[in-house]
């Protein structure tokens, strides 16, 4: 066990992912029993005026506007990338090199070649470097993959998983760097596709080995913020097929074009012995259909997963009293500091996960879908 008592947090990014992971940088140390203490060090972007009102906005003891300096600083240990997904190769690659622990948002890079060099420098460094797949630490569905790995549904047959948005549908909104490729790599297939790969291969271990895709553009040309127009360059929506291993099938749907769908995140598991069922905007439920029990007492049963013996819940409220979207980034912290007192080699670190090489896996499967959209064929992985 680490004998450290204290890791000094370094974030670039002020953004929406910034406000969420400095909440869980203020809280958890309030909330669990931690091994080691976050010290909220310094905050990092572009514009020196923004950044310096997020710093004090967000809890930050200072602020940096180079992410170079940020990294070189010795009172740094953890660097957290909360940048657009162009940045994030060559600032975790070189916080890794300079022997710092990295969180970095997901999905993990632009591409499998990016995603292949950052896993093989996060090998390389020996430090703990998580891929920030958040949704793992919804207690929900923490306690679903417990349900599967125990067996309660058997051997997994059908994956239907949909994550549903619907902020693009007025092609007035405006152009922004998530609507270019250059920047974000692709569009609801990276964005929200990238949290479905990833829930699928966490909740039921099963690896994707086979892939049916296609993706569409609605909306070609949007308004910029100099009274002219720009290209959309990435998909707005994607929808694939796919063959697991172990025999397993699934349904694929992610977009931002679901009129009326704000965060609509679903993802059900039909196993030989039963069936669970989650979605986002019930974040606090599961639905779970026994298929062993009489056929007199079949149905499904709603588990309310607020209970002290749940995933992480019990440094939170009794039972009944709900938690929110940002809780999982608070057990997203509290995870990673146990990992990093643990040591990045020692058994103990499993809280680590999703690793960098399980930011690779998901980068390959969102490879091989844009490929066989790309093609209309089937793509092997």
């Amino acid at each position: 066990m680490s004998t450290v008592d204290e890791v000094g947090i370094g974030m670039v990014g002020t953004a929406f992912m910034g406000a969420a992971h400095s909440q869980a940088w203020r809280t958890v140390g309030r909330v669990f029993d931690l091994p080691v203490r976050p010290r909220m060090v310094a905050v990092c972007g572009r514009d020196e005026a923004r950044t310096a009102a997020a710093a004090d906005r967000l809890g930050w003891s200072s602020y940096e506007t180079d992410w170079r300096a940020l990294i070189a600083r010795d009172d740094v240990q953890l660097v957290d990338v909360c940048t657009p997904g162009d940045s994030h190769a060559e600032i975790a690659i070189a916080a890794l090199r300079a022997g710092k622990h990295v969180l970095c948002e997901k999905p993990l890079a632009n591409t499998v070649a990016e995603a292949e060099a950052m896993a093989a420098a996060a090998r390389e460094a020996g430090t703990v470097a998580m891929t920030g797949f958040t949704y793992r630490r919804v207690p929900a569905l923490a306690l679903m993959a417990e349900m599967v790995a125990a067996g309660r549904i058997g051997d997994v047959r059908h994956v239907r998983a949909a994550y549903l948005q619907d902020w693009l549908v007025d092609p007035a909104s405006p152009l922004t760097w998530r609507l270019q490729a250059e920047h974000a790599g692709s569009g609801a297939l990276g964005d929200l596709g990238a949290h479905i790969v990833d829930a699928t291969r966490y909740l039921t271990g099963l690896e994707f080995t086979a892939v049916s895709a296609l993706t569409e553009t609605f909306v070609t040309e949007r308004p910029t913020g100099d009274g002219g127009t720009g290209a959309v360059t990435v998909d707005d929506t994607a929808l694939f097929l796919a063959r697991l291993s172990g025999g397993a099938v699934g349904t694929f749907e992610a977009t931002r074009y679901a009129t009326g769908r704000k965060n609509g995140l679903r993802i059900e598991l039909n196993g030989t012995r039963g069936t669970l069922a989650f979605d986002l905007e019930r974040l606090n439920e599961l639905e779970f259909h026994d298929g062993t029990r009489p056929q007199a007492e079949a149905g499904f049963t709603r588990i309310l997963v607020t209970e002290p013996i749940h995933p992480y819940l019990s440094a939170w409220w009794p039972p009944g009293h709900l938690l929110g979207y940002e809780h999982a980034f608070t057990h997203q912290a509290r995870d990673l500091l146990t990992a990093i007192a643990a040591g990045a080699d020692d058994s103990a670190a499993r809280p680590a996960h999703a690793s960098f090489d399980d930011g690779l896996a998901v980068q390959r499967v969102l490879d091989a879908v844009a490929s066989s959209a790309a093609d209309g064929t089937w793509t092997t992985l």
